[in-house]
Formats: C-alpha cells, sequence, structure tokens
C-alpha cells in the first residue's frame, strides 16, 4: 500500500474518531488473493470481475464500521516505471463507509475515483469530496443509463443479499473526443471514458462514467501530470485485489490470572457449495478488441456496436489458491500508539482454488459454524481468542477458543453487539439556484421519489443527457456535448438492460440490485434522458 493511501486512512481515522467515538479494540486488516502469472499489458482496455456480496456483520455496527469485500485498485499503465508520489485510480466496490449516511446489514457499491493523492473523490453522480461551493468530485460522474437510477448514497443491493454473484468493471469508452486545452489552458485531455458496466440479475449494461475532465483537472495546477491520468493512460491489467477492513468491533479483557482473552462481533462469510466460501469468480481483463475498437467504428458511422464484450479481447486471470491475511486486534496505548496483534486467521481459514476461475476460502469447522438466516447460510467466524504469546522474541497472536474456555469473569459472553443509537443522518442536497447548472437549462420531467431499502427516499428529474449538471462543469462546449449527445442515444437505442455484455458467470447466482433503482423514462424522454438524483433523505424526514 503507498504512502499517500496509509496517510489517507489514518487522516480518515482520525477523522472518524472526533465524529464517533470508537471502542478501545477494533478488529482491521487486509484478505490478500494474489494471482498466478503476470497478465499481458496489453490488456490495458479494462477489467471485469464477479465478487460474492453479503452482510459480513451480523449487526450493523454504527459508523466507525468501514470495510470492502472483495475488490480492486485500477491504476493507470506506464511506459516505464510510475510517477512518483502521485496516487491516483479507481477503487471503489461493494462495502461499507465511514460517510455512508443510509447504512443497512447490506452492502452497497459506489465507484471510488481518486484524483492525484486524492486532491478530488468521486464515488457516483452527485457524490464525492467537498462541498456544492467548492467541489471536488461531486461532478466526477455522468450518469448514461436511463433505467437505472443512481442514488447519492451508492448503488443499493437488494435487502437481504446473501452470497449471490455481483458483476462490475469498467471500460473505456469514446464518448468524449482528445481536447488540446483544459480549463482554457494548453494542456491536452484524453477521451478515455470509464464506465462502469454492472451485470446482476436485474439490471445490466452500462451505468455511468469517470469524465475524463474529472481526472485531468489536475494538470491546470501541476501541468507536470498532463499525459499520466486515466483520462488518457490504459490501465495496468495486473490489479491487486484484495478484501480491506479498516473497523470491526472487539472488546479484549483479562482474567485474574493476566490472561488476555478477546471477543470480536459476529462476523461471517457466504456459506457455499460443500461448505466453502466463493468470493470471486471470473477476473478479466480487456484489450481494445473487447469494445472499444466496435464502438469507435460504430461512432465513425460503421457497423453497430452490440456493446457484448468481445471474448477475442479477454484474458481470465488465474488464481492458484493462495493467500494471506493482515487481521489483527489493534489495542490503543496511553503513548498514543496502538498495540497490534494478528489473529490465527491460518486455523479456520484456507485460500482456495474453486475451479471455473474462483477463488474462495474452506472453513476448519472446528473453530467455525454454519449460521442460518432469513436470506441464507453463512459461515460465523469464530468470535473468541485467547492470547498465545510469542516465544523467542516472536510476536504473539490471538488463537480462537470456544466459549467454554474463556472465563466468565472476563465479562466477554455478556457482551452484546446492538446497533448503537445514532443521530438520524442530514439528508443529501444538491444546489436550488435558479442560475445554477441543475436549474439551466434543467429537467425536463420531475419530480419523481424512489424509496430504497435502505429507509430512505430519493428524488430524482430526468434531464437530456448533454444537460445533466455533471456535463455542464466538465469544461466541455455545447458542440461537443452534443456530439455526446448523438453518441449517447444511439446506446440507448441499442444497449438495452436484459442482455449480456459481460460474460455470464459460471457458477453460482446473480446478486439483485434494489428493484425501486431500476425506473423507467417518462414517454417522450425514452431516448437520450437520464435520471439525475437531486436529494436523498431518510422516509420519516419531516422536509
Amino acid at each position: 500500500m503507498k504512502k499517500s493511501l496509509r496517510q489517507f486512512m489514518l487522516m480518515t481515522l482520525m477523522l472518524s474518531a472526533k465524529l464517533c467515538p470508537a471502542q478501545n479494540e477494533y478488529l482491521a486488516g487486509y484478505l490478500m488473493i494474489p494471482t498466478g502469472e503476470k497478465t499481458d499489458p496489453s490488456y490495458n482496455a479494462g477489467f471485469s470481475m464477479y465478487v460474492a456480496a453479503w452482510p459480513l456483520l451480523r449487526t450493523y455496527p454504527g459508523h466507525q464500521f468501514q470495510t470492502g469485500l472483495p475488490g480492486t485498485w485500477m491504476f493507470a499503465q506506464y511506459d516505464g516505471k510510475p510517477p512518483k508520489d502521485m496516487y491516483s485510480d479507481v477503487e471503489g466496490g461493494l462495502g461499507w463507509w465511514r460517510d455512508t449516511r443510509f447504512p443497512t446489514e447490506t452492502p452497497k457499491f459506489i465507484m471510488g475515483g481518486v484524483g492525484p493523492n486524492f486532491s478530488v473523490i468521486a464515488n457516483g453522480p452527485a457524490h464525492g469530496w467537498g462541498t456544492w461551493e467548492n467541489p471536488r468530485g461531486l461532478y466526477g460522474v455522468a450518469q448514461l443509463s436511463p433505467w437505472l437510477l443512481f442514488p447519492i448514497d451508492g448503488l443499493n443491493l437488494k435487502q437481504g443479499t446473501c452470497g449471490q454473484l455481483f458483476g462490475y468493471g469498467y471500460m473505456k469508452l469514446p464518448l468524449t473526443e482528445p481536447k488540446s486545452t483544459t480549463s482554457g489552458k494548453n494542456i491536452p485531455t484524453g477521451n478515455n471514458c470509464w464506465t462502469l458496466f454492472l451485470n446482476t440479475a436485474n439490471f445490466k449494461g452500462p451505468v455511468a462514467f469517470f469524465l475524463p475532465h474529472f481526472w485531468s483537472q489536475a494538470t491546470v495546477k501541476d501541468p507536470n501530470l498532463a499525459g499520466l491520468l486515466l483520462d488518457s493512460r490504459p490501465v495496468d491489467p495486473n490489479r491487486h485485489v484484495q478484501m480491506e477492513t479498516q473497523y470491526i468491533p472487539c472488546q479484549v479483557s483479562q482474567d485474574s490470572k493476566g490472561e488476555s482473552f478477546a471477543r470480536i462481533a459476529p462476523t461471517a462469510f457466504p456459506f457455499g457449495v460443500g461448505g466453502k466460501s466463493s468470493l470471486v469468480h471470473q477476473d478479466t481483463a480487456y484489450n481494445d478488441q473487447a469494445l472499444w475498437n466496435s464502438v469507435s467504428a460504430w461512432f465513425d458511422g460503421k457497423t453497430p456496436s452490440t456493446g457484448a464484450f468481445n471474448p477475442k479481447g479477454a484474458t481470465i486471470r488465474k488464481y492458484p489458491g493462495t493467500g494471506s491475511a493482515t487481521w489483527e486486534i489493534k489495542t490503543p496505548r496511553a503513548s498514543g500508539k496502538e498495540e497490534k496483534v494478528p489473529i490465527d486467521w491460518n486455523a479456520f481459514a484456507t485460500p482456495t482454488d474453486l475451479g471455473q476461475n474462483t477463488f474462495g476460502y474452506s472453513w476448519n469447522f472446528d473453530h467455525v459454524t454454519k449460521t442460518k438466516t432469513a436470506s441464507g447460510d453463512l459461515v460465523t467466524l469464530p468470535e473468541y481468542f485467547a492470547l498465545e504469546k510469542g516465544k523467542d522474541g516472536k510476536q504473539g497472536k490471538w488463537k480462537p477458543v470456544r466459549v467454554d474456555q474463556v472465563p466468565a469473569e472476563t465479562g466477554l459472553q455478556k457482551l452484546t453487539w446492538d446497533r448503537p443509537k445514532e443521530n438520524p443522518e442530514e439528508a443529501y442536497t444538491t444546489p436550488d439556484v435558479v442560475g445554477s447548472t441543475w436549474k439551466k437549462p434543467g429537467p425536463v420531467a420531475g419530480p419523481f421519489k424512489a424509496k430504497l431499502g435502505d429507509g430512505s427516499v430519493v428524488t430524482y428529474y430526468w434531464y437530456r443527457f448533454a444537460d445533466q449538471p455533471a456535463l455542464l462543469n466538465a469544461d466541455l462546449t455545447g458542440a461537443e456535448r452534443e456530439r455526446m449527445q448523438i453518441k449517447v442515444e444511439k446506446i440507448h437505442r441499442s444497449w438495452l438492460k436484459n442482455k449480456n455484455y459481460l460474460a455470464p458467470p459460471t457458477v453460482g447466482e446473480l446478486a439483485h440490485l434494489d428493484p425501486a433503482q431500476i425506473v423507467k423514462p417518462p414517454k417522450g424522454f425514452e431516448i437520450g434522458y437520464v435520471p439525475i438524483a437531486t436529494k436523498q433523505e431518510l422516509a420519516s424526514s419531516p422536509n
């Protein structure tokens, strides 16, 4: 993990501690999911993968909770060494974040674009860093689909999703044209529109894309970055795949003999065939033959592109079934430093090649248990651990133990992991000023409302694609936006939401999105118009 990312995570943790004081101890770390041989660098036009979606914790523990389910980091590819001290990528995915305003036990999806050294962040349409007076990514993503509403707080999966596969990936599309200037400066902006594609049970196809200006805007302040960002660079196909966990509630206690014991909140993984957990499936890298070439030719007046990823331009990355874990229990000390002691992950979990291009875990059922829920079966990890002290200068480990091996005097058995009472989250809002880009030229239909399974209500309007606020803030002329409009109308006519774009999975079942997000364009606005969320609030909000 690069230094700038570590600094960002530390900053996030410090801010979180001020906003919502955490318990004394917590569990955090990474599950590493390595691939085998390196992928040919020519497969640099995008990626896709299927990842399991499930409730990691039995009970949502409050806004300290931040963790991703298995995901990846999409960095730019360079001909030589990458730029020094410059961090920029796409690292969103399924998970829970401290700034999620309407969380449940079911994960959400965000896009997670990161500009140079976290100068800007875009998580979806109208969702990012900064304020509307000083946006730092709020206009970084444009809506493309006319059938899927993207809530400001992130895409919702159907509540109760339990182990089904969520298919997603990013492919570059030539929706814009290369520019020789950026914000009036003689600095180029490329035309890589990295577009989110989904494959779920009730929606398939392109959803939204990062605007090239989201990346290139940094070059106005630092021209040395020109040509080095994702607006113009391909992507490195040799991506890391990991599961990053920053906080799981935990408590440590000692008995009268001075022996240390710990208990973590009930934490679970999917229960699959043979009791094994399938986590990542069909991780694929693509070259230009997969989609870019056919779409470019289509936009130039040649044969229409079906939008399906051409398998001749695809290569599936292999998982040898190896892996490691850095999960550790962290205990703050008076010195200000944390004591970090790893848990013995290998005592109960073994990384496994499950066949058919699938990575997962097999489990030691002496330490884990099968748990039935209303939505499906889960493997619950051991809750109780005893500290085994290291010998000969070696670090100790937290070893899993049975509940009857933990002295009652520790009080750990009496712990409950209820959802904490927190103040209601504020509504997401967007500018309501008459002369703003949200109002001029403004929407063509609305308002409409969608009630989501997370307890929130989204207010949305229909905008002509070229007139949506993100495009009006993307350093594009009216003529450039109109040329985009023509391209997008072609896509809306041909790329329907019930066609396969990613190759279907060969194992498991597809997850469902929250059906309230599947929308139908109003009559007369079926082609060339998109739904844009303008507000999201709790359903019980008086506003």
